[in-house]
């Protein structure tokens, strides 16, 4: 007979320093996991820091064995998307164990049973506060390395998740992108032929980032108008739209920021995205300070891949060539930094025009993401 398992919600900053910091040892020989950046994590679960958890009921869990840490998950009830879709539906994400599916099973009948106290009729996940969070299991391309923003878990969790009863509720592709020595033909007939349909839009592109931030918001706001019917978008505030450019905006190369304007200045398309920089995370075992930014940075100059992390465009010029002609603009400025591929990040599966934008410019998929549902 295996040990008692026990259940305690997170209550103190001890507490919450096991959580923070169990995937480490979990992951401890996981070739391809990439830890968090330590502090944003203590950010990202601070209900007095992250203004996300103003709209959520949430609960932090630790599993115990004998006194010892052996599995975590975090419970969420986003009230103002339920209310927003007429759902009652729960949340589980951030769920870690080892190969223990004991523990698993204590961890997600602890949340089942706390959203169904609060009138709950359903858990999906992993999902987090919104599509901007790293959502799904990964269930293939195990053997990938693992990109910031994405989730990186064992194939055991996939069978837990399945044994305990759930479904698919969606699934998410992420492509890989060869970026080739030398550019296509067809990309300059893209380019050409974008500019001769469409001589009223202008094609901004960044030499600083003191040039960028006065279009922060503007993309962002974009990003709010676009993402609106999306799987589980929850739009930016101005807060969060602030908090967006100082945490990611020292990160990112400004080469790798597009933006399209149309004759009265309005932002109408954008994408953006930065160096992979996972392996300098890795040396610097998610520590910043004080010298873990210096290999982080290091990382992302001398990385042969390009990480995509959020493109729109405004649904009066979809179907315009906005979205080929900034991933082709992205291409250029990504082999003239010597990357030689690029990640797409998550696509959802019935996203069909996304997925063909990236398949027009190459793009292959190398790992599958997946949400899951389960009535309680």
């Amino acid at each position: 007979m295996g040990m008692e398992i026990t259940i305690k919600e997170v209550k103190t900053r001890g507490d919450l320093r096991k959580f923070i910091h169990l995937p480490a040892k979990i992951h401890k020989n996981h070739k391809n996991w990439v830890p968090p950046i330590y502090m944003d994590e203590w950010e990202f679960f601070n209900p007095k820091k992250n203004r996300a958890f103003d709209h959520c009921d949430h609960t932090l869990l630790l599993a115990l064995k004998n006194g010892k840490v052996v599995g975590r998950c975090m419970g969420l009830i986003h009230r103002d998307y339920n209310k927003s879709h007429d759902e009652k539906t729960g949340r589980f994400s951030n769920i870690e164990t080892w190969n223990d599916p004991e523990v698993f099973h204590a961890l997600i009948s602890f949340v089942e049973k706390w959203a169904k106290e609060r009138g709950m009729n359903k858990l999906i996940g992993p999902f987090a506060f919104s599509d901007k969070d790293p959502q799904g299991f990964i269930f293939e391309g195990f053997d990938e390395p693992h990109v910031i923003a994405s989730n990186c878990n064992f194939p055991y969790l996939v069978d837990f998740i399945v044994n305990e009863g759930y479904s698919k509720i969606v699934d998410l592709f992420d492509c890989k992108i060869t970026i080739p020595d030398e550019l296509p033909e067809i990309y300059d007939k893209v380019v050409e032929r974008f500019h001769r349909n469409n001589s009223n839009l202008k094609v901004l592109e960044f030499t600083s980032r003191r040039k960028v931030k006065p279009y922060i918001r503007p993309i962002l706001t974009l990003i709010n108008d676009t993402f609106g019917d999306i799987f589980g978008a929850i739009p930016f505030t101005e807060k969060e739209m602030d908090d967006f450019a100082n945490r990611y905006l020292f990160l990112i190369n400004p080469a790798f920021i597009k933006a399209v304007i149309n004759e009265k200045d309005e932002i109408i398309g954008c994408a953006f995205g930065m160096s992979d920089i996972g392996k300098g995370i890795q040396k610097a075992k998610g520590y910043l300070l004080p010298f873990g930014f210096i290999p982080i940075l290091t990382a992302g100059k001398k990385s042969p891949q390009l990480n995509l992390l959020m493109g729109t465009v405004d649904p009066r010029y979809q179907g315009r060539g906005l979205t080929a002609l900034m991933a082709i603009k992205l291409i250029e400025s990504a082999k003239k930094a010597g990357k030689k591929v690029a990640d797409s990040h998550l696509e959802m599966e019935t996203n069909l025009r996304a997925r063909a934008e990236m398949e027009r410019v190459g793009g292959v998929v190398y790992k599958k993401f997946r949400v899951y549902q389960k009535a309680i």
